[in-house]
């Protein structure tokens, strides 16, 4: 980063901005590809395959472009493949319930649901004995208190719609498909929480960028497969792109909002570290808003738009928990002579302490995970 920092400074002080503002950007263009491609009649089971498969192909021919084109660099053991598999199949079975989410409410609802990750996955942390708790702790008591925020307003967006935002009758209550959406959107964000915590054990068999996501990738995809098999009929016939525009759909999905997001966010948070990354999230639930109603005619309600705050302020108060537990803990990571560690929210990628938001999300003892989406 030296030279980046000596020839370019524009680069070193605004380019993490630029570069999470374009990643949320790539991510609500996905959303309006992945309901472009449902109306011309692609499964969600089949889209999450293709994404997944186009973004091994991209990532692998990445992976041997930098290695030299050996694949001596992907090898993996036993456990660290078993590992690997899980983390996966978290991934494509929260891929899939997001498509459905996404179909049956809306996309502003379905991006506004990602933001319940870190709180959900601080639940599960805390539970299962990665995160540590102090109710005397008002660090503590913001992430829990922040957290039940975000579950609140994911429920207000499940459960009331209400008026149109530009005025319409009032709708008391969501259809049933609009409920049934928010549940799988829930179930979503539960998946990448998992996720999350898997990545906890991967990094401390398995560290290589490149090769962990091709892997996931690659394993996911198969996964998609299988499952393909116990949910669609025609089987063999689901796989048949019906319009010459689900190429382009799934290409924009598996290239830029996988392979190219890897590497925008890999870089921001080897700069910033994972919370400068987290802070960024809720601008692709209004990019989505603004893009579904502009292009797909998505009618926005009260009931979305509020439930979409209560998460976002939610979010904030979770990682502002999460900020002190850095300022706290830094000092004690600076007297031990440490230089910094792996990122908790992207692949084996070094982070020095440069700010309070390097620390990861998961607390365990200096070991952390990583983050692809």
């Amino acid at each position: 980063m030296a030279g980046v920092a000596g020839g370019a400074p524009w680069m070193e002080r605004y380019g993490p901005s630029v570069g999470m503002v374009l990643v949320q950007l790539f991510y609500a263009l996905v959303d309006v590809a992945l309901k472009t491609a449902s109306r011309l009649g692609m499964r969600p089971i089949v889209f999450v395959a293709y994404r997944q498969g186009i973004a091994a192909a991209t990532l692998l021919l990445a992976s041997l472009a930098a290695r030299g084109c050996t694949l001596r660099h992907m090898a993996v053991g036993a456990r660290a493949f078993g590992l690997i598999f899980a983390a996966s199949l978290a991934t494509a079975t929260g891929q899939y319930f997001y498509l459905k989410g996404l179909l049956l409410a809306s996309p502003s609802m379905a991006r506004a649901t990602t933001n319940l990750a870190p709180g959900i996955t601080f639940a599960i942390a805390a539970v299962i004995g990665l995160e540590k708790v102090d109710i005397r702790s008002m660090r503590s008591i913001a992430k829990m208190v922040g957290t039940a925020i975000c579950l609140a307003g994911a429920m207000f967006m499940a459960f009331f719609k209400g008026p149109k935002l530009l005025g319409a009758v009032l709708v008391s209550a969501a259809s049933s498909d609009w409920v049934k959406g928010g549940i799988y959107l829930v179930g979503n964000a539960v998946c990448v929480s998992i996720w999350y915590i898997f990545q906890v054990l991967v990094c401390k068999s398995y560290l290589d960028p490149l090769s962990l996501a091709t892997w996931m990738c690659i394993l996911a995809t198969l996964q998609c497969a299988v499952m393909a098999f116990f949910l669609e009929p025609n089987y063999l016939e689901i796989w048949k792109l019906n319009s010459f525009w689900e190429f382009p759909c799934i290409l924009y999905g598996g290239v830029f909002a996988s392979g190219a997001n890897f590497f925008l966010q890999s870089w921001c948070i080897s700069l910033k570290g994972p919370l400068y990354s987290a802070i960024f999230t809720p601008l692709s639930a209004v990019i989505t808003a603004i893009l579904s109603t502009l292009f797909l005619h998505e009618e926005l309600h009260i009931g979305s738009i509020l439930g979409a705050i209560t998460i976002i302020v939610g979010l904030y108060v979770v990682l502002w928990g999460k900020a002190e537990d850095a300022k706290s803990e830094n000092p004690a990571i600076h007297s031990d002579g440490s230089k910094g560690g792996v990122d908790s929210d992207c692949i084996g990628v070094r982070v020095e302490p440069r700010t309070n938001l390097s620390e990861p999300l998961l607390s365990d003892n200096g070991n952390s995970n990583t983050q692809t989406r």
